[in-house]
């Protein structure tokens, strides 16, 4: 009787807090998940960090990409470290033509939701915000999921300006490809399609 009380008190002296999320309504995912201010992170990178929730295994690193897997999704995650710190931003035009297209501005940080059909019947998803982007392929039935937990680590992406400058001032980057994760690529890219061609046989 002593334990139940004192867990009680516990509760009530903390403050805690359960915050239940309407998963059925891709809106308020969003919204629920972006406006939390959350510090938590268990995934280090160059020069920046974030939290992978519970269910999701981090796979791989490329670079600024890295792969994530959970209940048969490969989620592929891009973080631009260079628009982040030159502050370049463009604004995002909703396409009526895809499944769902939404700008997102948040506490002051902005991306865009886009879902479009693909031809084999699954779903490209492409979640841009704070200048990192999440994108897999999925099942209908998985969209809304998919979705929590990108949503989950995009919004606990924190930079480290002090090694991203150390890193650009070094020409650490020296690929000149140009990078936009703020335009849509109604498709799969070549970064998702790699995953999932067979590889050469050697002879």
């Amino acid at each position: 009787m002593k334990k139940l009380i004192l867990l009680s008190l516990l509760f009530l002296l903390c403050g805690c807090s359960i915050v239940r999320i309407d998963t059925s309504n891709i809106d308020n995912i969003i919204g629920v998940v972006l406006s939390k201010n959350n510090n938590l992170y268990n995934q280090i990178g160059k020069g920046y960090k974030y939290y992978i929730p519970r269910g999701v295994s981090y796979m791989d690193t490329n670079d600024y990409n890295d792969v994530l897997y959970s209940d048969g999704n490969y989620y592929y995650l891009y973080i631009d470290v260079v628009s982040y710190y030159y502050n370049v931003v463009k604004e995002y035009e909703k396409d009526e033509n895809a499944y769902y297209s939404q700008p997102i501005e948040v506490n002051g940080k902005k991306g865009y939701l886009e879902i479009n059909e693909q031809d084999n019947g699954r779903y490209f998803i492409e979640f841009m915000y704070n200048y990192s982007k999440m994108e897999a392929e999925v099942d209908y039935d998985d969209i809304n999921n998919v979705i929590l937990n990108m949503s989950y680590m995009l919004s606990t992406i924190k930079f480290n300006d002090n090694v991203i400058k150390v890193i650009l001032d070094d020409d650490f980057l020296v690929s000149e490809e140009k990078y936009d994760i703020f335009t849509s690529k109604k498709e799969s890219n070549d970064f998702l399609k790699l995953e999932s061609e067979p590889e050469d046989e050697v002879e």
